[in-house]
């Protein structure tokens, strides 16, 4: 006797907007971010159901292109089954003479995320339970930018008192003088307890990194972030090695493999991957298994909504990075408890969408 099973649900058709949602300016050693262009995907299936994604291109001249991009990428996929890795695979198949970085990662991470998002809500459950975890707290930090001292400070008081479990402020001034100065009020400004983070943002170049980061070294950081270029693993692995403070890097890798090539290179003592850049959940699982076999303590790069589920999945979890730049065109942004994430009656990947806010901010 057979049994009746249900078939898998197919993917029906693609929506594709870009919005540009102001944000209060986060200034970085590269300049400043004023405002977050964001690619929303959904993705429909013959079932009806819904799945959704969120595509950062840091500069609104990409906004057109990645949209495009999701699009065509889109139509290739039309009527196939809802199988995110498999498609995922195909993507990186079909583009190997291309290769799968820049514009075209961006937009099989953001298809790859709204099928997983479809996936999850196909079964009426979350990402993480799909994905086999379950829901747990994981300790979130707030970001400073590159504000100089009494700036830090206040805005460092501020997110200590929403509970954040930790602060992260960017630096690379001028002299290693004007560094300590900002991480020790900083320190002064949110007490002993919290831990604090710091990121060069790539500006430094591996010699002139060992000779500045010596003098924080007697600070208590939880890390020091891509104190050198991104992809110069050498460097930043000669950096780990004459430095005690642990390295982090991992936000600018472009998939898994990258991140073995780091990983290879001892290159840094965490890693940090961003969902879209690793390859969306898929590749995000990849990267967490990776980090497992080395015993690597994984963080992440925005995404705080998806990140916070994927976390629970990471058997490495260490902090969560939190934004609120998008808050805007979510509906229900990531809830936070004292300083720890909750993700409880998340469904899909906990996101979608203000409508009315998408609509103001639409491209």
């Amino acid at each position: 006797m057979t049994e009746n099973v249900p078939h898998g649900q197919k993917i029906r058709r693609f929506q594709v907007r870009a919005v540009r949602v102001p944000m209060d300016p986060h200034r970085t050693a590269s300049g400043a971010v004023t405002e977050s262009p964001l690619v929303l995907t959904d993705v429909v299936t013959d079932g009806g159901t819904v799945g959704h994604s969120i595509i950062f291109t840091y500069t609104a001249a990409a906004l057109k292109p990645v949209a495009e991009l999701i699009t065509n990428l889109g139509e290739l996929i039309v009527g196939q089954d809802l199988a995110p890795v498999e498609i995922s695979d195909r993507f990186a198949a079909r583009f190997r003479l291309l290769g799968t970085q820049g514009l075209v990662g961006m937009a099989i991470a953001g298809i790859d995320m709204a099928l997983w998002d479809a996936m999850a809500r196909s079964h009426g459950t979350s990402v993480v339970r799909l994905l086999g975890g379950t829901e747990k707290p994981i300790r979130a930090y707030g970001a400073v930018g590159y504000d100089g001292v009494s700036e830090s400070a206040r805005i460092a008081e501020t997110w200590a008192r929403r509970g954040m479990k930790g602060i992260k402020a960017k630096i690379g001034y001028p002299t290693a003088a004007e560094d300590l100065a900002v991480i020790r009020a900083i320190r002064k400004a949110i007490g002993e307890e919290m831990a604090i983070m710091v990121d060069y943002n790539q500006s430094l170049t591996p010699a002139s990194a060992v000779q500045r980061l010596r003098a924080i070294e007697d600070e208590g950081l939880t890390w020091i972030e891509e104190p050198v270029l991104a992809h110069d693993y050498q460097g930043h692995a000669h950096v780990a090695r004459e430095i005690l403070t642990p390295i982090q890097c991992g936000e600018n890798w472009w998939g898994p493999h990258d991140m073995r090539e780091a990983i290879d290179a001892k290159a840094s003592d965490y890693m940090m991957p961003d969902v879209m850049k690793i390859g969306g959940v898929t590749g995000w699982i990849r990267a967490a298994a990776l980090a497992e076999a080395h015993a690597i303590p994984l963080s992440n790069h925005l995404w705080p909504e998806l990140s916070a589920q994927l976390m629970c999945a990471t058997p490495t979890a260490h902090y969560l990075e939190y934004a609120d730049w998008w808050n805007p065109i979510v509906a229900e942004p990531l809830r936070l408890e004292a300083g720890l994430t909750n993700v409880e009656n998340a469904t899909g990947g906990g996101v979608e969408w203000n409508e009315a806010a998408v609509a103001k901010f639409a491209a």
